[in-house]
């Protein structure tokens, strides 16, 4: 299990599915930043970023889950990501019925387990309203069962969630894509 030890010149991981535990990322690029990375790398932050991860992906594991991906501008050459970005593969009827957001409200205190956009919140110089995992951790992690995602592909053709997260929103380019592994 390894992350690439560079980005690409567009300043993505390489394509690809790269699996990785969350000490191998600690370890990485995404955390470390390249050989000489910018003097404005902020590996505090992105430290900070992956113990949150931890705690959310632990609460996945807990209940199940075991495909877990993350990318987002936190696995591209940016000094100061604003989150970590991700999805995870579950049922859809355990989706749908809530039991999904129930059982890890369960084992989340800040209870911040939706994806029910009138909970969303607005955050000092953000156009977006944010999640409420965005606001206690700065990461989301979106439930995946192979539904749409609402963008095309270069010929126009509608992307799954988990084929939209392997293409740069940016340039249509295939872009790498870390796969949590425990």
């Amino acid at each position: 299990m390894t992350v690439p030890n560079k980005f690409t010149t567009n300043g993505a991981l390489p394509a690809g599915d790269h699996k990785a535990t969350l000490a191998d990322i600690r370890a990485s690029i995404l955390v470390k930043g390249e050989e000489s990375p910018s003097p404005d790398w902020d590996r505090d932050w992105r430290a900070h970023c992956v113990d949150n991860l931890e705690i959310m992906a632990g609460q996945l594991w807990q209940i199940g889950i075991t495909k877990i991906f993350i990318n987002g501008s936190f696995v591209e050459n940016k000094d100061h990501p604003n989150d970590i970005d991700g999805y995870f593969d579950c049922d859809f009827m355990k989706f749908a019925s809530g039991q999904l957001e129930t059982e890890l409200n369960l084992l989340d205190p800040h209870k911040i387990w939706t994806w029910d956009p009138k909970e969303r919140r607005h955050y000092r110089g953000y156009a977006k309203a944010q999640l409420p995992m965005w606001h206690q951790y700065r990461v989301e992690l979106w439930p995946n069962f192979g539904q749409p995602f609402g963008i095309k592909d270069t010929a126009g053709n509608s992307l799954n969630f988990a084929q939209a997260f392997r293409i740069s929103r940016t340039n249509n380019l295939p872009k790498g894509i870390i796969e949590l592994v425990r």
